[in-house]
């Protein structure tokens, strides 16, 4: 549309860009372009999803995997403990001797998993470490040092399966 003195057109359509059909193609370009991203965000949370069902798996592996592992150290002294029972009725210093040697072999699968035993006697008394069951005076020793270990621990302090439970010298 032009105005009466054959000039441009009015404002309005001049500030729009559009002169007839040129709106509905702008229209037509924002929904097609709307369509593309609403596409595209499925795509990306389907992806999401799949990534987080990869992960899902490869974690249940993972931890078969380490069961497994571990399993397989523990089946020896599963094996010596059974040969043991197989020979009950023999002597009962044969009988120690056996069971002595399948403990060790138990605290080797332990030391191998990263927990060693820990003999925290004479320590002192750590609340991170140590679990403390008892408190008795004992002159010999300086007041909260571990008297004896009723239960070790096994790891390290910032790794271990349980802590000690111990005894403890406490003042007069």
């Amino acid at each position: 549309m032009t105005d009466s003195s054959g000039g441009e057109p009015p404002q309005a359509e001049r500030d729009t860009g559009t002169e007839g059909g040129g709106e509905a193609a702008t229209v037509a370009d924002l929904k097609a372009r709307l369509a593309e991203a609403e596409d595209q965000k499925l795509r990306a949370l389907a992806e999401a999803d799949n990534t987080r069902k990869r992960c899902v798996a490869q974690v249940q592996r993972a931890e078969t995997e380490a069961r497994t592992r571990v399993a397989r150290q523990w089946l020896p002294v599963v094996d010596n403990l059974e040969r043991a029972l197989e020979h009950a009725q023999a002597e009962p210093q044969t009988i120690i001797e056996g069971i002595r040697a399948v403990r060790q072999q138990a605290l080797d699968v332990l030391d191998r998993l990263g927990y060693p035993r820990r003999d925290d006697t004479g320590a002192v008394f750590d609340p991170t470490r140590h679990e403390a069951i008892a408190a008795m005076t004992d002159p010999r020793v300086p007041p909260g040092t571990i008297i004896s270990v009723l239960l070790p621990a096994y790891g390290d302090p910032d790794h271990q399966l349980r802590p000690a439970q111990v005894v403890v010298a406490k003042a007069d």
